[in-house]
């Protein structure tokens, strides 16, 4: 019986899929909350107000639990280009392996030597060292980050490399592979979307201790620098990031854009869907509601660009899954645009100083910090279904990467193992991180001033 599962492909693909998503819960926020501890240590140096310093404490902790549970989820993936991508590391290691060298021995040792730190070293290293470690944290994560995506920038737009005899690819020009403009539109887009996660997360703790009436003045800061930094990043989330990402894709993936939208026909004027259920079997989109012309637009920057649709291309150039495809694309852009309308009705509220006794709206915030790590994922989802059926784009197939010699049991085996175990990490990472909000920021001492006459009552 010939199906999907029987497919050592499909089961690799749903291990390095499964893995490498709860993996990156953690980096989002840690990137995101980088900025924030630079900026809020930065303020404490400039105006010597301890409410800072306080935040950078606190927030620090945060900071190094997702680090840590983000080092432990991170080896296994190291680990499955031998074990379950062995022939894609094969043919493309002399390119790829090279970022992935340089995050580990320049990114995440420079980010693990200052993490510790930026947590336990404020009073040996003096305001302005400590300053240092947290821009020194904040550099390693976000550099981390760059590495990583020229690694997937290449895969989604290879640049820089040559054949080599034997076959398999190799670096010709590290420049044109380090500054791959693929990985430049795609870092800010990527950043962004962190900073949006670190940032609903902080205004999420600030809302849970509004609401609670708890360290009043850690609210306040919290919930205004999460919301103002969240409306910012989501709106450069949008544009201009997302806009040139959108003109990257439609320029050199022009299937993947159609699939992003269920379009099989091409055509000038082409609109974008606000709903619709793509029908693969009829080649349609079922109970469309579509705005003309906007596709195009987005895409090539005018209303009458001609925009490809499925039909245009081979079947077997088509994503494997356009329906999942395009439903990630479209309940990301939905996130994103309510994204900004919350953090914008949000960011008035505090300017008009009601955000405080806005329950509704705390209520709303404090609830909502897990839909940016939703969005985040779709996002991915849609990078990664939208290159298929390619793992290095126009040069290397997915079915032609996987190790042949490691059968659907192993990797079924496998992957019930790192399912039990992620479930574990994640309960303690959840008890953990629960039980720092719950202390919440320390509290400076308060001195009491004891007049003469009480002081004597005391003495006697």
């Amino acid at each position: 019986m010939n199906s999907i599962f029987n497919d050592p492909g499909f089961w690799h693909r749903l291990q390095f899929g499964f893995t490498i998503v709860y993996h990156y819960l953690f980096p989002q926020l840690t990137m995101g909350l980088a900025l924030f501890i630079v900026y809020w240590k930065w303020r404490a140096l400039r105006t010597g107000d301890d409410k800072y310093n306080q935040a950078v404490r606190f927030w620090a902790k945060i900071f190094g639990l997702n680090f840590a549970v983000g080092v432990v989820t991170g080896i296994p993936m190291e680990f499955q280009f031998g074990t379950n991508w062995a022939d894609f590391s094969k043919y493309a290691g002399g390119v790829i392996g090279q970022t992935l060298a340089m995050e580990g021995m320049f990114a995440f040792f420079l980010e693990s030597a200052f993490v510790g730190a930026l947590i336990w070293g404020e009073k040996r290293l003096g305001p302005r060292g400590h300053f240092a470690a947290a821009l020194a944290v904040a550099l390693g994560s976000w550099l981390s980050g760059y590495f990583i995506l020229v690694t997937n920038s290449f895969m989604q737009h290879p640049v820089g490399y040559q054949i080599e005899p034997n076959g398999s690819l190799g670096i010709a020009s590290m420049s044109a592979y380090l500054l791959n403009h693929w990985a430049w539109v795609q870092f800010f887009h990527n950043q962004m979307a962190a900073v949006v996660t670190g940032s609903f997360v902080v205004a999420a703790v600030g809302a849970f201790y509004a609401l609670r009436g708890l360290h009043p003045v850690q609210a306040k800061l919290y919930l205004r620098a999460g919301t103002f930094v969240g409306l910012i990043a989501s709106l450069l989330v949008a544009f201009p990031s997302g806009d040139q990402q959108a003109k990257m894709v439609g320029n050199h993936q022009p299937i993947t854009l159609a699939a992003m939208e269920g379009k099989f026909e091409g055509g000038p004027m082409a609109p974008v869907a606000l709903i619709g259920q793509p029908n693969v079997a009829k080649q349609r989109l079922d109970n469309p509601i579509e705005v003309p012309g906007a596709l195009s637009f987005l895409a090539y920057g005018h209303f009458g660009s001609f925009v490809h649709g499925l039909n245009d291309f081979p079947k077997d150039a088509w994503p494997d899954n356009i329906e999942l495809l395009y439903y990630s694309f479209h309940i990301m852009i939905t996130l994103g645009t309510l994204f900004i309308v919350l953090m914008g009705l949000a960011t008035l509220q505090n300017w008009r100083g009601r955000l405080g006794s806005s329950t509704l709206l705390l209520w709303v915030l404090m609830l909502a910090f897990p839909f940016p790590y939703i969005a985040n994922t779709l996002g991915w989802m849609t990078a990664e279904f939208g290159r298929q059926p390619w793992l290095i784009y126009g040069l290397f197939h997915t079915r032609d990467g996987y190790s042949k010699v490691v059968s659907n049991g192993d990797a079924i085996f496998t992957l019930i193992g790192f399912t039990g175990l992620y479930f574990v990490i994640g309960l303690l990472f959840l008890g953990l991180t629960g039980r720092e909000i719950g202390k919440g920021p320390k509290e400076p001492a308060v001195a009491t001033i004891i007049s003469e006459p009480e002081r004597e009552a005391v003495l006697v």
